[in-house]
């Protein structure tokens, strides 16, 4: 019988240390637990309330996360999207007025004609299913390439929603105005165009378009302190951009570009500048391959606020940024680099934790170690 509890002691020593770490930044002791795993790519999260997190998952699948005991609830019905390379189930954010409208905006890839096109939708939750689905803006992004679909979801509080929409491996689509391809787009609530988007009134550009010159981005969040719109997008070669994005600015993809040819040593594009072209407050080289991206508001890590935080792909870390009043970078801390982790989507939580997911179907909260 004492052999049996050690045994079980030791497996469970082994199970705490496999889902528990912690580091320390800022003075700060931050314990990172493991609440759930093996979901599969999770694309996007959104919170719920106190205890639920939606997730939307590659494959076409919504899944409601218990993040008191670690439960994951399927939702039904599954998603027909557009399942080839980059494309799937994408970003997934609960309405702003959730509470009383039951509503989450999604961003998916629609099949049309065995091509893809990055499509904005919603649907209402009720009764752990949903209902209502609908599409809000099919995007005129159609290619035969698989990549850069883009895409997250952001809320600003003059009641707009935000998306970005990626190349789609066409380069020229940066700077064509009569295609989504390579925007971020704002539309009201309703999904009707807002009268003031910058290009609602000029011939042969789309009247959704409020940014352009994007190559792909893949985080897009609205910080409300500041009022800044604020992505994260990835370049080629190097050239992974942070960019405060601003209405009818043109972020000069793909004639200017930090990043190199993945087939040669030059650099992308005619220069690093160009007149008439957004500058980013960040770029990276050697590329991280963003994820997500946010600013921290809350106040249970009180030395973090106000900084950015974005998951990185291929270099496997939570990437910290922390800006000025001028949005001049002025510190750069990459945390969990441990984990050895693609960090997808990262999430702050109403209580101020931080929640990642990785593209292996983990789940993380961060908190802090109490003293």
């Amino acid at each position: 019988m004492l052999k049996v509890f050690i045994i079980s002691a030791i497996l469970s020593l082994s199970l705490f240390s496999q889902n528990v770490l912690e580091f320390k930044s800022e003075k700060m002791t931050v314990v990172v637990e493991k609440i759930a795993s093996n979901l599969g790519i999770v694309w996007g999260m959104s919170e719920l309330d106190e205890h639920r997190i939606i997730l939307s998952l590659k494959k076409g699948q919504f899944v409601v996360l218990n993040t008191q005991n670690g439960t994951p609830t399927p939702l039904k019905p599954s998603l027909d999207v557009f399942l080839q390379g980059q494309a799937g189930l994408l970003d997934v954010q609960a309405s702003p007025s959730f509470e009383k409208d039951k509503t989450i905006f999604f961003t998916y890839v629609k099949n049309i004609n065995n091509q893809g096109a990055t499509t904005l939708a919603k649907a209402q939750l009720i009764n752990e299913k949903l209902e209502n689905i609908q599409d809000i803006l099919v995007t005129k992004s159609l290619s035969d390439t698989t990549r850069h679909f883009g895409s997250r979801i952001t809320f600003d509080d003059k009641g707009h929603i935000y998306f970005g929409i990626g190349d789609r491996g066409v380069r020229p689509n940066g700077q064509d105005l009569s295609t989504h391809s390579g925007s971020i787009i704002r539309l009201n609530l309703d999904g009707s165009i807002p009268q003031d988007n910058p290009f609602i009134n000029q011939k042969n550009a789309l009247p959704e378009i409020y940014s352009f010159g994007h190559r792909n981005p893949q985080g897009l969040f609205f910080y409300k302190k500041t009022q800044q719109l604020i992505s994260g997008e990835h370049g080629p070669r190097g050239g992974d951009e942070i960019n405060i994005i601003k209405k009818g600015t043109n972020y000069g993809w793909p004639v200017i570009s930090y990043g190199k040819e993945y087939w040669n040593p030059l650099p992308v594009g005619e220069d690093t500048h160009k007149q008439g072209m957004a500058q980013p407050i960040k770029y990276y080289d050697p590329s991280i391959a963003p994820g997500s991206l946010i600013v921290y508001e809350g106040s249970h890590f009180k030395s973090w606020r106000g900084d950015i935080f974005q998951g990185a792909l291929k270099l496997t870390h939570l990437n910290r940024i922390v800006i000025d009043k001028n949005n001049n970078v002025v510190k750069e801390e990459r945390l969990l680099q441990e984990l050895d982790e693609r960090i997808r989507s990262v999430m702050e939580g109403k209580n101020g934790k931080l929640y990642i997911s990785t593209d292996s179907g983990n789940i993380y909260r961060l908190f802090l170690k109490e003293k």
